[in-house]
């Protein structure tokens, strides 16, 4: 998803919301959401769903589909953003964060999801895949939904249960939460797209897209504190708000108390532990991949590999 050709399939989807004079504040309203929140990441998830070769409708098809895709990825980070009091988002201010904005960028959340279906039934009604597809993306919105409820449960300022800290239920979140839109999501939808709709097909793939995904919110993580912001667009803020990841027991809104925290890991050699589990990770996807995708197009997980070691949302 790339050069002109993604410029101008989103300006003509942007273009498909626009046709409501009586809705004139509202629609402009929903084409700055897009453009702030849809637009600036890499793009790995959405463009998972081009397939190599495609005619012009199935093409046109795809298109849409990846771009569902980077909606829902978008309404769970404006959502997540606003819940964990975030300050930048793909290297620019929360959107909640600009002035006159606060809590009305709750509804940026909603019109980013209720965008998805608006063009799924546009543009894939009449196709055999439709109801998978619109399935697909109800079932991820529920997992994300419940595991980010799981997130969040540990986090009540003055009352931190250190007990639900746990590597399982680190796993669990992560897995599910991120792991299931990210990964899955993408290719599950270019399956079903491809008329694979097998469930041995999904099952193998779901085995290894959730291992690549659970490894990319790991690195994700990791990043927030040690990575470099000008190259992962994100100021970190899990630890000030005690999230269920490895650094994230404390809620210290103090800058010198965060800094007491990532220098206690770096005592650790969190960094040296870190990059052992990345080499062990990878090594164990890429032996999931082996041995599960030989129904399935190898490339594909090959570029979701190469593309989660990017660091950028």
């Amino acid at each position: 998803m790339n050069g002109h050709r993604k410029s101008d399939v989103y300006a003509q989807e942007k273009q498909d919301f626009m046709g409501h004079p009586e809705t004139e504040d509202a629609i402009a309203q929903l084409k700055e959401v897009l453009e702030y929140n849809a637009i600036g990441g890499k793009y790995p998830p959405g463009s998972t769903v081009l397939p190599r070769k495609q005619d012009a409708d199935s093409l046109q098809q795809a298109l849409t589909v990846g771009w569902c895709v980077e909606l829902l990825q978008a309404f769970f980070l404006v959502a997540d953003d606003i819940m964990d009091s975030s300050f930048t988002f793909r290297g620019q201010i929360c959107r909640y964060q600009k002035p006159g904005m606060d809590l009305d960028a709750v509804n940026d959340a909603i019109l980013l999801e209720a965008c998805i279906y608006h063009l799924l039934k546009i543009y894939c009604r009449e196709q055999p895949y439709y109801l998978n597809l619109t399935e697909l993306f109800l079932q991820s919105s529920y997992q994300t939904g419940i595991r980010q409820t799981l997130d969040l449960i540990p986090a009540p300022q003055g009352n931190v249960d250190l007990g639900r800290f746990t590597e399982k239920r680190h796993k669990y979140i992560v897995k599910y939460k991120t792991a299931f839109y990210s990964f899955y999501l993408p290719v599950a939808a270019a399956m079903y797209m491809a008329g694979i709709d097998g469930k041995k097909e999904h099952t193998n793939a779901k085995k290894i897209l959730l291992g690549m995904g659970e490894f990319f919110q790991v690195q994700d993580d990791y990043l927030d504190l040690f990575g470099d912001p000008s190259v992962t667009g994100e100021v970190d803020s899990d630890i000030q708000d005690q999230k269920c990841n490895p650094e994230g027991k404390f809620r210290q809104k103090e800058a010198e108390k965060m800094a007491r925290v990532k220098a206690l890991y770096e005592k650790l050699d969190l960094p040296a532990i870190f990059l052992q589990y990345e080499e062990d990770t990878y090594s164990h996807i890429i032996g999931f991949t082996k041995e599960y995708a030989a129904t399935l197009p190898p490339a594909s997980f090959r570029g979701l590999r190469t593309k989660s070691t990017s660091g950028k949302k």
